[in-house]
């Protein structure tokens, strides 16, 4: 899915080779619950831990033709095992495999994405504090507002991004959960020490109430906390996208050296890596929308979840994976241009300081309305060019006859606006 790019600790933990050897795992965890409770004799368990192997290759060969993978899974072992392999999967059904080993897998894989964020919130903390008290203009609806920091701005993704570790955390919880409890939940052919004793060593959880399978809503959990995080780098990466256009030019993604930006036009340096990154995010919510579709099924059990995730939870896992890396190398090699931010904030001719110059006019006895059409009449006069808003109300006699000159001239003071950045960013950062 994604070209030429493999985490191999992510991709490990979706091979063939390693979901056969979990499922190997498993039935040896079953076979010593079996062993503890008299229902297999050691013999059993000595001959599966000397003997027990697989194939992938020969269980391939042996699916074609049974068309059930678990079977010629366990058809595979029993080649090497020989006759005690009788007591492997005893009481069991496909699902308690099948639904514990990617209970596993998705444990895996989210800690590996929990040490991914924990690598992205330690960039985002250095260069918040490298700009926490570097002005830049806020905008709404895309306009100019009034100024923050670029450091405020990256404290806030930080602490997003520290929120979305605290829901990963949660849905690895959930996820954590697997059963051995037979084909529609019951135990009626296994012991449940037999479950308890197979979970403990996978550290896992047992399944509250199984029916065939783990419920899906766990799933549905994991998954859109990916989604969510996911939705977070997209936020963030159409941020950085709109502060590198050409006419606002304060951020620009790190440009090796080169490295080309069009085939056409030598000049170009766009900003891909955000624009791949909002690509992938796209994919991840439709993956967990089908992995929520997954959460009603037939009674006890269908199969029609399956393909659905042997497709979704992995890409999901290698995408965001993916996504995390790429994303906190852009904010270790994001250029920041101070000087441009400072160039933007000041060229609407003084009008982000309209609110300050308005609260001020309330507090010394003009109604809001009068204010406001006030500051509003002088602000759009200024935008549009000729003098700006600072000189328009030093000129007018209703603003001067309630303030001085320097209480004006102080309105438009930008660290006015930032006398609380400290406060902000010491907060999100803690």
């Amino acid at each position: 899915m994604i070209p030429r790019y493999t985490n191999p600790e992510m991709a490990t933990i979706w091979t063939d080779e390693s979901r056969y050897g979990v499922w190997l795992e498993i039935e040896r965890h079953a076979l010593e619950g079996l062993v503890s409770v008299g229902q297999a004799p050691q013999e059993a368990l000595d001959a599966y831990n000397q003997k027990a192997t697989f194939s992938a290759e020969r269980i391939d060969e042996i699916e074609r033709e049974v068309k059930h993978d678990i079977i010629a899974f366990l058809t595979n072992v029993a080649e090497h095992v020989g006759p005690l392999s009788r007591y492997v999967h005893k009481g069991m059904t496909s699902s308690d495999v099948v639904d514990t080993c990617l209970a596993v897998q998705m444990r895996r894989a989210g800690l590996l994405l929990d040490a991914k964020i924990e690598a992205l919130l330690e960039v985002l903390k250095t260069r918040a504090l490298e700009f926490k008290n570097t002005p830049c203009i806020g905008r709404s609806h895309g306009i100019h507002a009034e100024p923050t920091t670029f450091g405020i701005k990256l404290a806030g993704w930080y602490a997003e991004m520290r929120r979305q570790r605290e829901r990963l955390a949660h849905a690895i919880t959930s996820i954590s959960t697997g059963k051995l409890s037979g084909a529609v939940g019951t135990y009626a052919g296994i012991d449940p020490r037999v479950e308890a004793h197979v979970m403990e060593r996978l550290s896992l959880t047992v399944e509250t109430v199984a029916t065939q399978v783990v419920a899906r809503d766990r799933h549905a959990e994991f998954m859109a906390c990916l989604a969510g995080v996911g939705s977070s780098i997209e936020r963030f990466s159409v941020e950085i996208r709109h502060l590198q256009r050409t006419e606002v030019r304060e951020v620009m993604e790190g440009f090796a050296p080169g490295q080309k930006g069009s085939s056409a036009m030598p000049h170009k340096r766009n900003p891909i890596l955000t624009e791949n990154l909002c690509g992938i995010a796209r994919l991840l919510r439709a993956y967990a929308q089908a992995c929520f579709e997954n959460v009603a099924l037939w009674h006890e059990r269908d199969i029609s979840h399956s393909s659905v995730e042997r497709v979704a939870v992995p890409d999901a896992c290698t995408a965001l994976d993916f996504m995390l890396s790429r994303f906190t190398g852009v904010v270790r090699n994001l250029v920041v241009d101070p000087e441009r931010m400072m160039t933007n904030l000041e060229s609407t001719r003084g009008t982000i300081f309209s609110g300050h110059l308005l609260l001020a006019l309330v507090d010394r006895g003009l109604t809001r309305e009068e204010a406001y059409a006030l500051v509003q009449r002088h602000a759009i006069a200024a935008f549009d060019g000729g003098a700006t808003l600072l000189e328009r109300v030093k000129a007018d006699t209703i603003v001067t006859g309630v303030m001085s000159n320097d209480d004006i001239s102080e309105l438009f003071n930008v660290q006015r606006f930032l006398r609380e950045v400290d406060r902000i960013v010491d907060r999100a950062l803690a």
